[in-house]
Formats: structure tokens, C-alpha cells, sequence
């Protein structure tokens, strides 16, 4: 019998459950350094860059669905906010404004690599590895253990150093509010449903279309799981000093 999923379906898989690994290591890390950092500006500054852009993911998504913005608060000690009046697309509108920082975010990501790479002399590999399996994994710490030594040891890189705050600001930044994560997980479901849907249809442009836009989504996905791993690693012993501390 002829299996059913094809090689389309097999990667949009691994980048789902990159997803939610990716999703689940920021909220960890997330709650880690809030309690190692004991000063509430140093853990402001680290990140606001990661706050802004994910609010600016929902201004986003307000606009494309035509939702009226009522107030915009990008930084403050309390963090981001966006309110809005209901969006004039029905039902869709609330999931797209919720679930844009988890579409946004991987891309600016990517960016943001492509950026540092090209113009600032950082020194990237020049493919990231899929995560589609755990040799897939390994890889993909060895590739950036090797970034770090290239751009912090071999040649030094003072740019790579502000690639690496925004980086790590952006990861802390993929763990949605409560109240987004409530309204993101009927917006996931159905998108996800309407990948597997396109999939199955198997038009070639439409499957060629949807592959470039998950992949690029995937790098974005793959660069902050990875720096995600640096982060927690550093992260663990900073938090086992700071409970044994009086």
C-alpha cells in the first residue's frame, strides 16, 4: 500500500514540532532569566528587543485584518501591549493578530542572520540543518558551537556580539501572553489543518509555494532553537547560583 504522506507533509511535520519546542524552551527560558536577572531594568533590557518586535507582529496582524488599533504600548516595565477593536475579517481576524509573533518572529530571525552575514562580516554556516531528527539536532549545535568560536575566538566579531543580544532577546520573546496562547491554539490547529489540506492536493506550484514560506520559517524556527540551547545551558547554572544564594 502506497503511503500517503509525502516528503512535503514529513518536513512541514518537523517544523511543527520545531515549533512547539522552540515555543515551550522561550516561556522556560523566559521564567529562568526573570529570576536570575535581580534587577527588573537589566532584564528590561534584555528584552525589549524581542518585546517590541513581537508586539509589532500583532500591529501587523491588526492591519491585515482591518482591526481598528486602539493603543500601542511597545516598551514598559510590564512589558508590550497591543489593544484593538474586533477585526473586520470574522472569526479568522482574533487568531491571525494572536498567532503573528509566532509567524513573525522566525523570519526576523532569519533576517537578521542574512543581515549580520552580509554586511556586518559575521561568519554563518551556510545552511542550517533541519530539525527533523536528532542527529538533525546534534547537528545543529555543532554548527553554532562553531559559530560562536569562529566569530568569538578565531576572528573576533565585535558586530556578532549585538547579533547575539538581539538573537537572544527574540527567543525570550517566542513565548506567547496567556491570553495569546489561548487564542493562538484554534488559530495553530486550523493552519496547520489547512497545510496538511494543501499538501494533500499535490498542485505542484501551490506545494512549491507553501514549501519556500514553511522552510523560510523553518531557518527562523532553527536559529533560535539552537541559540536557545547556548541560552539554557548558560542559563542552568546562573539559576542554581542564584537559589543558593542568600
Amino acid at each position: 500500500m502506497e503511503s500517503t504522506v509525502s516528503p512535503a507533509m514529513v518536513t512541514f511535520i518537523g517544523i511543527i514540532f520545531t515549533a512547539l519546542m522552540v515555543m515551550g524552551l522561550s516561556r522556560l527560558l523566559d521564567h529562568i532569566w526573570a529570576r536570575v536577572l535581580r534587577f527588573s531594568w537589566l532584564y528590561f533590557i534584555v528584552s525589549a528587543p524581542g518585546v517590541v518586535v513581537h508586539e509589532c507582529a500583532h500591529i501587523i496582524g491588526c492591519l491585515v485584518t482591518g482591526a481598528k488599533i486602539k493603543k500601542v504600548v511597545l516598551i514598559s516595565k510590564e512589558g508590550g501591549m497591543v489593544s484593538y477593536a474586533p477585526p473586520a475579517i470574522p472569526l479568522f481576524g482574533n487568531v491571525i493578530i494572536s498567532t503573528a509573533p509566532l509567524f513573525f518572529l522566525p523570519l526576523v530571525l532569519a533576517a537578521l542572520t542574512w543581515f549580520f552575514g552580509t554586511y556586518a562580516g559575521c561568519a554563518f554556516s551556510s545552511a542550517i540543518p533541519a530539525l527533523d531528527s536528532f542527529a538533525s539536532v546534534y547537528s545543529l549545535v555543532v554548527t553554532i558551537g562553531q559559530t560562536l568560536y569562529q566569530n568569538l575566538f578565531i576572528a573576533f566579531n565585535g558586530w556578532f556580539l549585538l547579533y547575539l543580544y538581539l538573537v537572544t532577546s527574540l527567543v525570550l520573546s517566542f513565548s506567547p501572553s496567556t491570553q495569546d496562547l489561548r487564542n493562538a491554539v484554534v488559530g495553530i490547529l486550523i493552519l496547520i489543518i489547512a497545510g496538511f489540506c494543501l499538501l494533500a492536493a499535490g498542485i505542484p506550484v501551490v506545494t512549491g509555494i507553501f514549501l519556500t514560506v514553511i522552510n523560510l520559517f523553518g531557518v527562523g524556527l532553527a536559529i533560535g532553537f539552537a541559540f536557545e540551547l547556548v541560552a539554557l545551558l548558560v542559563s542552568l547554572p546562573a539559576l542554581v547560583l542564584y537559589r543558593n544564594s542568600p
